[in-house]
């Protein structure tokens, strides 16, 4: 780690919290670090917002590290498929882009891609699975070493600080019985359905 933003036993920590280390989860703990040096400290409420366009693992390192969660409304998912990450400051508006560099990388070692194509095979001999979590643990500490600049391209944000998380009413799906936020609702054949129910009658 290059600055004293995230500690050893931070990283200790997010590791147990997502259960392995691995370089995803390194770019997640990496992006959070960037959070905390640019936007500010742990959110305890909503005043730090994340807004991550990947479901990978540095997701968990973004939620240990920043305090930006689901359950708070301030960690926001756009299924984008990137590994790119924003960071908002309400106080001030301030926001930063993160967009991780593919430079940064060193060329994949082909030992390494050999056993991870065979991870699940149930004929992966102890020794092999041993290699490849070796392998596996110093690609991650060389994306733990990288100064922050080789690793992510710093952008201006997309878009607006989204907006507080809101108590939405729920009511009963006409389909299930069960309750459903009335946001995600759909009208389908004069009855309010909740999305699966509504999938279901669609594909009829």
């Amino acid at each position: 780690m290059q600055d004293n933003y995230i500690s050893e036993e931070m990283v200790q920590k997010t590791v147990a919290f997502h259960g392995h280390m691995c370089p995803g989860l390194a770019i997640g703990i990496r992006a959070a670090e960037v959070a905390l040096r640019d936007i500010g400290p742990h959110a305890h409420d909503e005043e730090v917002v994340a807004v991550v366009e990947t479901d990978m693992c540095g997701v968990d390192a973004i939620q240990s590290l920043t305090g930006c969660t689901f359950g708070k409304g301030n960690l926001i998912h756009l299924d984008y498929g990137k590994n790119a990450f924003t960071f908002y400051r309400r106080s001030d508006g301030k926001g930063i882009r993160l967009v991780t560099r593919l430079e940064a990388f060193a060329e994949p070692d082909p030992e390494w891609e050999a056993l991870r194509e065979r991870l699940g095979d149930a004929d992966l001999t102890p020794e092999e699975r041993k290699r490849f979590w070796e392998l596996h643990a110093a690609r991650s500490r060389q994306i733990l070493d990288i100064p922050l600049n080789e690793l992510f391209d710093l952008k201006e944000p997309e878009g607006n600080i989204p907006s507080h998380a809101r108590v939405m009413d729920s009511v009963t799906c006409e389909g299930c019985s069960e309750q459903v936020m009335e946001t995600r609702t759909r009208r389908f054949e004069g009855k309010t359905l909740c999305i699966p129910c509504f999938h279901q009658l669609e594909q009829r």
